[in-house]
């Protein structure tokens, strides 16, 4: 049996715990360290760029009544881009985990270190395998979240309004697709770290909790289907185009891919911030039109004690206070503990697989 073409947790279910909880680790750091790949190498790019070609197929430039052409254009669309990204992903899973489980026969060539033997050495060469295919294997997950990113871009928003509400403004539109131009300062504060909070879920928690249930593919399906919802998923006209019906395909899917991320996300800042009523947290999330997305805001509101408000939508924890300077500050420290948790989380699994083998030698 070809184990290396597996899903590791199929193929070795202790050892490929670890193994995915690495690569985790690995991809973390380099978010952290270095952010982003350049864009013309960066596969949400490309995504979006794909969705972005497509797009201009299946919306039509004017509103239209019931336009079921449309839908099933999409969708059909959506699944045949779904259908490239798990193939690629898969394939660059399994080149990765072939460097892990390459033929025992790889070990011939090393020259038997006195005292090590040629079973020792195989050994060694075994652990290195492992780490060399972790290494690229967070190397090729790293740019399908973000972390420091969506950190970097709360802190814009935040350094623009201090020199002006029209610059806040402006750079506000960056994280939002609502209409910014008649916000006021604290409805910008608000904004921003609304983002913050769903953006913690769509461009991290969620990638990284569908790449252990599912690997590299699982974590590509993931962004795009985000990608696609941010893109196709309207309600009415959007840079000339009617998304009512080509956009429904797009958002349903993000929507169930979301489902269960969004409300990690949610308990994991309601334990960052010290423990929310969770009763009192689905009561706000159940306010926004979207099934997801209030659950992590609705948690960040009532961590900070602030409220957040979308004027005209909803307003979440209506009986907190503004968002003050400090509040953005600690918004992002929260977020932060979050990414910290998901590390432990993986550190925690790998000590746990090491000591088990260890028990079991």
């Amino acid at each position: 049996m070809h184990w290396h073409w597996l899903h590791p947790l199929v193929a070795r279910p202790g050892q490929g715990a670890a193994f995915l909880a690495l690569a985790a680790l690995v991809a973390l750091a380099v978010d952290r360290l270095w952010g982003e790949p350049p864009a013309r190498w960066h596969p949400v790019v490309w995504m979006g760029q794909a969705l972005g070609a497509c797009g201009r197929w299946v919306a039509p430039t004017a509103p239209t009544a019931r336009d079921l052409k449309s839908f099933w254009l999409a969708a059909l669309y959506w699944c045949a881009l779904a259908a490239i990204v798990l193939v690629v992903a898969a394939l660059l899973q399994a080149a990765v985990l072939y460097v892990w489980g390459a033929p025992t026969e790889v070990c011939e060539v090393v020259v038997d270190v006195p005292g090590l033997g040629l079973e020792g050495a195989s050994s060694v060469m075994g652990v290195l395998r492992f780490l060399l295919a972790a290494l690229l294997l967070g190397l090729l997950l790293k740019p399908l979240f973000a972390f420091r990113l969506l950190l970097r871009e709360v802190r814009a928003v935040e350094d623009a309004l201090a020199r002006s509400l029209d610059e806040g403004r402006a750079r506000l539109a960056w994280l939002v697709s609502r209409d910014v131009a008649q916000l006021s300062a604290d409805e910008v504060r608000q904004s921003a770290i609304e983002s913050l909070a769903e953006n913690l879920n769509d461009s991290v928690v969620a990638p990284l909790f569908w790449f252990a249930v599912a690997g590299l593919p699982g974590a590509a399906l993931y962004r795009l289907a985000n990608t696609a919802d941010a893109m196709w998923g309207y309600r009415g006209m959007r840079e000339g185009r009617y998304w009512e019906w080509a956009g429904k395909w797009a958002a349903r899917a993000d929507d169930v891919l979301s489902w269960l991320p969004a409300r990690i996300t949610a308990l994991l800042l309601a334990l960052a911030g010290g423990g929310v009523p969770l009763r009192t947290l689905a009561r706000e999330a159940r306010q926004t039109p979207s099934p997801n997305s209030g659950w992590p805001m609705a948690a960040m509101a009532l961590a900070l004690g602030v409220r957040l408000t979308k004027p005209g939508v909803y307003q979440l924890h209506a009986q907190g206070r503004a968002p003050a300077l400090r509040d953005v500050w600690l918004a992002k420290k929260l977020a932060s503990k979050v990414a910290l948790t998901l590390s432990g989380i993986a550190l925690s699994a790998i000590v746990f697989v090491v000591i088990q083998g260890a028990w079991n030698a």
